[in-house]
C-alpha cells in the first residue's frame, strides 16, 4: 500500500506541481539577490513580487492567449497541459468562460506591471512605492473575489470539490496565498504610511 496520495502520482498534476515550485524557486532567488541590503519585510516582499510577476507573466499570459485564439481544453503543450489539470478543479478554465478570460487579461497586464513598478519603487525607495503597492494589492484581492463570486452566487457548478487534492491544494491553497498576503501587504503599508504621517507631524501636536 503506498502512503502517496494517488491524485499526485498522474504525470500531469506532478508535473503541474513542479512546474509551480519551479517558479516559486527561481522567484525566491531573483528576489533574494534584489533584495541584498533591504530589510527583512522589504526582501521577501521583493521574493513575492517576483514571483507574483512570473505567475502573471509566464503562466496566466499564456493561458490569455490560448482562451483568445481556442481553449485550453483543445490546445497541447506544457502550459496548457498546466491549466488542464486546474481546470478539473474549476471547468471554467478549460473553456474560456468570458468572466475569467477578461479578469486573466487584466491581471496579466495591469497587476504583472504593478508587481514590476513596485519592486522598481522598493529598490529606488520612490515616494510612490506604498500607493503602487496598495493599488497592486486591491487589484489581487478584487480579482480572486470576482474569480469566484460569480460561481458561488449559482451554486458553484463549475467548482469540483469532492476531490482533497482540487478543493483543498488548487483552490483553497494556490488561490488563498493570493488573498493572505495582499492582505499583509496591506497592513505593511499601513504602517509604513503611519510612520511616516508621524515623521511629518510638528512636534507636539497629538497624533490620531
Amino acid at each position: 500500500m503506498s502512503l502517496w496520495p494517488a491524485e499526485l502520482s498522474s504525470p500531469a498534476a506532478a508535473g503541474s506541481l513542479l512546474l509551480c515550485a519551479a517558479q516559486l524557486a527561481v522567484g525566491y532567488a531573483l528576489g533574494s539577490r534584489l533584495g541584498r541590503g533591504a530589510s527583512s519585510p522589504d526582501r521577501w516582499t521583493l521574493v513575492w513580487l517576483c514571483y507574483d510577476a512570473l505567475v502573471h507573466f509566464t503562466l496566466e499570459g499564456p493561458f490569455v492567449y490560448l482562451s483568445l485564439v481556442g481553449s485550453v481544453a483543445d490546445s497541447d503543450g506544457v502550459i496548457a497541459s498546466l491549466w488542464k489539470e486546474y481546470g478539473k478543479a474549476d471547468a471554467r478554465w478549460l473553456h474560456s468562460d468570458p468572466t475569467i478570460v477578461s479578469l486573466e487579461m487584466l491581471t496579466v497586464v495591469l497587476d504583472g506591471l504593478l508587481a514590476l513598478l513596485l519592486i522598481y519603487a522598493i529598490l529606488k525607495e520612490k515616494y510612490y512605492r506604498h500607493f503602487i503597492q496598495i493599488t497592486l494589492c486591491v487589484c489581487e484581492l478584487y480579482g480572486g473575489w470576482m474569480t469566484f463570486c460569480p460561481d458561488w452566487l449559482i451554486g458553484s457548478p463549475n467548482l469540483n470539490t469532492s476531490n482533497w487534492l482540487y478543493l483543498w491544494f488548487y483552490l483553497v491553497f494556490f488561490n488563498g496565498v493570493w488573498v493572505l498576503i495582499p492582505v499583509l501587504l496591506l497592513w505593511q503599508s499601513w504602517i509604513g504610511l503611519r510612520k511616516m504621517h508621524q515623521k511629518e507631524m510638528k512636534p507636539g501636536k497629538k497624533f490620531r
